[in-house]
């Protein structure tokens, strides 16, 4: 069968390749793959991953044999693959650990795109009550930073959504957020202090945030697509009243419970899927592309062929 994995070479960061058919243990499913989801991280960070390797996490199809132990959905259920090993593949044994099932109503392309962006997003908002706080979103245009910013809102929090430039901030107030800012200069001036900030960016903007945030607040890091270092102030780090925390995310358990929740949020209408871009998984080097150069506001979907 063929499958994504990964290349470290000029020619991008995956590459097709001819792959052995996936044989489930008792307890996994195999899943015909139908969409696959990129995600920046995933591509960039190719050092995490042995060459040659099934690639990628976030996917969706349909249950062609169900668990042998009878664990998991049976044999024609839809389901969606979140943080799942080599998922980026026409069939994958997965542990129903890993799936959602999808429900009625909700395209599978759509189910494909929640799995790292939707589930981190969740995971960091649920740390802490979110009812009448302030939250900041950070790098609030891409996956993670959509889904944060209406799961928030939905959460009852004040929020702020700050993107790199003005052509990035369409749509966010009508997901949810009170405040776009465009600029990390205007975090200067803004006179709120934020309970939790959630971080996709890194680099100088995290002691910009931290210089934000409220007594008792979290600074949640969840990626560094900046790629540059932080440089805190000597006094920055020093404060009375309640303790200020910064908080990292590496968070690899199973996904299945969050993926429900998630999913059942879609099929109520209350959470929509931001798919910036949507094409055929032959054109995967493409999609890179435009992942990379920041012109996709949102997910990146492919349909396998």
């Amino acid at each position: 069968m063929r499958a994504l994995v990964v290349a470290r070479g000029e020619a991008g960061p995956v590459r097709f390749a001819e792959v052995d058919e996936p044989v489930p243990s008792a307890g996994e499913a195999l899943v015909e793959v139908r969409h696959i989801a990129l995600n920046f991280g995933e591509l960039t960070y190719l050092h995490l991953w042995p060459d040659g390797a099934v690639h990628g996490h976030d996917a969706a199809g349909v249950v062609v044999r169900a668990a042998a132990d009878g664990s998991g959905p049976p044999e024609g259920t839809r389901v969606a693959l979140g943080m799942t090993p080599h998922a980026w593949a026409e069939r994958v044994a997965v542990s129903p650990a890993w799936l959602g099932t999808v429900p009625e109503g909700v395209e599978l392309a759509d189910a494909a795109a929640l799995g790292i962006a939707g589930v981190t997003a969740l995971r960091v908002l649920r740390t802490r009550s979110l009812l009448a706080r302030n939250v900041l979103v950070t790098g609030a245009s891409g996956g993670v930073g959509h889904f944060a910013v209406q799961l928030a809102a939905l959460a009852g929090a004040r929020v702020s959504a700050l993107v790199g430039s003005p052509g990035r901030a369409a749509g966010l107030r009508e997901l949810g957020a009170d405040a776009v800012l465009t600029d990390p200069a205007e975090l200067a001036e803004t006179e709120d202090r934020f309970d939790l900030v959630l971080d996709t960016v890194g680099g100088p903007l995290v002691a910009q945030a931290w210089s934000r945030l409220a007594e008792g607040g979290t600074l949640h890091l969840v990626g560094y697509s900046s790629g540059e270092a932080t440089t805190f102030p000597p006094e920055a780090l020093f404060g009375f009243g309640a303790p200020r925390t910064i908080a990292t995310y590496g968070d690899r358990t199973s996904t299945s419970g969050e993926l429900t929740d998630l999913l059942g949020l879609v099929a109520a209408g209350r959470l929509s899927v931001p798919v910036g871009l949507r094409g055929d998984w032959r054109e995967v080097g493409e999609a890179v592309r435009a992942l990379f150069a920041r012109t996709v506001h949102g997910k990146v979907v492919l349909d396998v062929a």
